[in-house]
């Protein structure tokens, strides 16, 4: 008797811990996400964040006067191609790891690249398939065909018109803005730089213009007519509104970046491009950093320059100073006279993609186990940064910021690249963080650095060690990290 009662109790004592069990595991679901923090991306941002690396297509009448800006009284006869192919320029970008192409479709001379009905300043007064071509309807095709999104350059400036300067200018430009993004399917992005105002033709007065920036375009009107047309499109100038430049032409993102950007005034070529590299800790709106540099010294091709395209040296640095330092990289492709990218370039762009693939194929991460100093509940757990799902994300209680994970690899293993993601959905928080190798039973600093964003890469020291070590030294509150990849890059110079 006395045997059986004790079974019952152990029966009772193993239902309650099963039950309490359950209680817990299901309160545990219940747990909130962290609160957001500071301003948040839209979803198109979301989106743009994640093509991280496409071509800027320099190709128009500067392409054929062998010049870098013209002055707007360029004859249309001039524009003359002999081998223009889009596919090939899609097919390039595709194999080189691109996402999306961004073309020069009006240029500060106000040569239309496509048969506007408001000027004859076009492709259809050239003698490029005798007036009956079409550059843009081209690369749409090629960029459907090749599964990469289309981006357009449309100059504020225009050094041909001569009304610009006036508010007829204006109507005139969002006429052509509606052509471009009505006509050719979806645009993800368009392009406006600052270059506003100075000499130019001006239908033939020759002389100078200069307007204020900040007002003559009514950016907030011809912008928000952009989102009309094409809802899931996001905007670059120097200063956004949704994408900013990275205030530089060299392709680099200071190693401290905020996505996010104090923007009380904002107008194309007016912001401070000193701060353009770095962000905002405080920033008020989402302006993630763009950063454009050309694969050559000029944006336009010039055949003195065949000989100086960037090595693959220089162009790894720049990847990791953009992709891994929280920007997309924007790599400039200066089209040649015959329409085609050169060969030049093509080598270069591989060589790249080659080097790139062979770094980052093997996860050294990959089903190792990881553990965590703190975690809010079951399903912001570790494990969430190294399941491939960059949705899922680890994050600790409310008042824990310093805080740590741990990989474990389980034997000595060699690496010397390093990535991680925050989950930025709830905003940009990690503002200084420390990494670690446990070598020979101790833990060694490898790198201390400020911010993550949406992708941050480190080239660190090749090490051997059994763990490593990620500690979240401050952030604007608990931490959310998406995902952590390690690598061993051997072939990189």
């Amino acid at each position: 008797m006395k045997a059986q009662t004790n079974g019952y109790r152990d029966f009772a004592r193993l239902f309650c811990l099963l039950a309490l069990s359950l209680q817990i595991i299901s309160c545990d679901k219940d747990v909130p996400p962290p609160a957001p923090v500071g301003p948040l991306p839209s979803s198109q941002q979301l989106d743009w964040h994640e093509m991280e690396y496409y071509a800027f297509v320099h190709f128009n009448m500067n392409t054929f006067t062998d010049i870098e800006w013209g002055l707007g009284g360029e004859s249309p006869e001039l524009f003359n191609p002999t081998e223009l192919d889009t596919r090939q320029w899609a097919r390039v970008a595709k194999e080189a790891g691109m996402k999306a192409i961004i073309l020069t479709a009006k240029h500060h001379d106000g040569f239309c690249l496509w048969p506007s009905e408001f000027t004859e300043h076009s492709v259809k007064n050239s003698p490029w398939k005798n007036g009956a071509g079409d550059v843009i309807k081209e690369l749409a095709a090629a960029c459907k065909e090749y599964g990469l999104k289309m981006g357009l350059y449309l100059s504020p400036w225009d050094r041909n018109h001569a009304e610009y300067g006036k508010p007829e200018y204006i109507t005139y430009y969002r006429n052509q803005l509606k052509e471009l993004l009505t006509n050719y399917g979806e645009v993800f992005e368009l392009w406006v730089d600052g270059a506003n105002g100075g000499d130019g033709y001006y239908g033939g007065a020759n002389e100078t213009r200069n307007v204020d920036r900040t007002t003559y375009y009514d950016w907030e009107n011809t912008f928000a007519l952009a989102r009309e047309y094409q809802p899931r499109i996001v905007t670059f100038s120097d200063g956004g509104p949704e994408v900013r430049w990275v205030g530089n032409e060299n392709g680099f993102a200071n190693a401290t970046n905020w996505a996010p950007l104090r923007r009380a005034e904002f107008a194309p070529g007016v912001a401070d491009s000193k701060q353009l590299g770095t962000g905002h800790e405080d920033g008020t709106h989402w302006v993630p950093a763009e950063c454009d540099v050309s694969i050559r010294p000029g944006w336009y091709y010039h055949e003195s320059q065949d000989d100086k395209v960037k090595s693959l040296e220089h162009l790894l640095d720049i990847y990791y100073k953009s992709v891994g330092r929280n920007g997309n990289l924007l790599l400039n492709l200066p089209v040649d006279r015959r329409g085609l990218v050169h060969e030049n370039d093509v080598k270069a762009l591989m060589e790249l993609r080659k080097t790139l693939d062979q770094t980052f194929t093997n996860n050294l991460a990959t089903g190792k186990r990881i553990s965590a100093s703190n975690t809010r509940g079951s399903q912001y757990s570790a494990d969430g940064v190294l399941d491939g799902d960059k949705t899922t994300y680890w994050a600790t209680d409310d008042k824990t910021i310093e805080s740590s994970l741990e990989i474990d690899f389980e034997e000595e293993t060699t690496f010397n690249r390093l990535v991680l993601q925050e989950y930025i959905a709830l905003g940009q928080r990690v503002k200084a963080f420390r990494v670690e190798a446990l070598i020979d039973g101790d833990y060694q600093t490898l790198a201390t650095e400020t911010t993550i964003g949406y992708k941050r890469i480190l080239r660190l020291p090749e090490t051997k060690a059994t763990k490593l070590k990620i500690t979240i030294l401050d952030a604007k509150a608990s931490p959310t990290i998406s995902n952590i990849e390690v690598y061993k890059a051997s072939t990189e110079p």
